[in-house]
């Protein structure tokens, strides 16, 4: 099935949307959206990542190397900022850490994003997760994928995920452990594989979460795992 999506709403341009972000690299879309992608991912998986591949799609598949998108990549997943000057050096100090890693080119898949890449990690503690982030220009992104799990969110708020099970309560349980700390809720959204089966909570808050509400909220036996993004 075909995703659309509306284009960005250009009826407020602030200064930064034109000048657009601090980076290192030659373009907001191929290098700054790339790291920022990479580097969401990482803080997904919540460990070091020691294994990664990347896929690249449309355009980043086209000229990947040329564009600074390979360093960007490894930068942001070894959790460099967008403006983190070792990004230059990020082949180098990706080799010294011990971090494999590796570029797959996909073009035969055409019916996808143009600036899209799949990240596949395993962790150091051997945790695996796939993620697909859309690079939209200007140095924003949007997830939208976690493993086989459609979702939607751009990382520009504080936001937990919930993997849980599809249940009753367990939305009314986040909330309230996000309600007992005082946390407001900027948007709150479940995607899902399948009634009763997988599904992702992803709330998003302009307040910055509390260190303790990963824990809170995953003493609902329904829940698998929280992240912290």
């Amino acid at each position: 099935m075909k995703r659309f999506r509306m284009g960005i709403n250009m009826s407020f341009i602030s200064v930064f949307d034109v000048l657009g972000p601090i980076m290192i690299g030659p373009s907001s879309s191929h290098t700054a959206g790339t790291a920022q992608i990479a580097f969401l991912a990482q803080k997904m998986i919540g460990g070091a990542v020691k294994k990664v591949e990347f896929t690249l799609y449309g355009s980043f598949a086209r000229t990947y190397q040329g564009h600074g998108t390979d360093r960007a990549l490894l930068g942001g997943i070894m959790g460099f900022s967008t403006d983190d000057t070792r990004i230059c050096d990020s082949f180098h100090i990706a080799q010294e850490r011990g971090l494999e890693f590796s570029f797959k080119i996909d073009k035969k898949d055409m019916d996808i994003y143009p600036n899209t890449v799949d990240i596949h990690m395993l962790s150091s503690g051997d945790r695996e997760m796939t993620v697909r982030g859309e690079s939209l220009g200007g140095g924003k992104v949007r997830i939208v994928r976690i493993n086989q799990v459609e979702v939607d969110f751009t990382g520009e708020y504080s936001a937990v995920i919930v993997i849980h099970r599809d249940k009753p309560g367990v939305a009314a349980h986040i909330t309230k452990c996000l309600s007992d700390s005082s946390v407001n809720i900027a948007f709150m959204r479940i995607f899902r594989e399948a009634k009763g089966h997988t599904a992702y909570t992803i709330v998003e808050s302009d307040n910055q979460l509390p260190v303790d509400i990963a824990a809170k909220i995953q003493q609902n036996s329904y829940v698998s795992d929280v992240m912290i993004v």
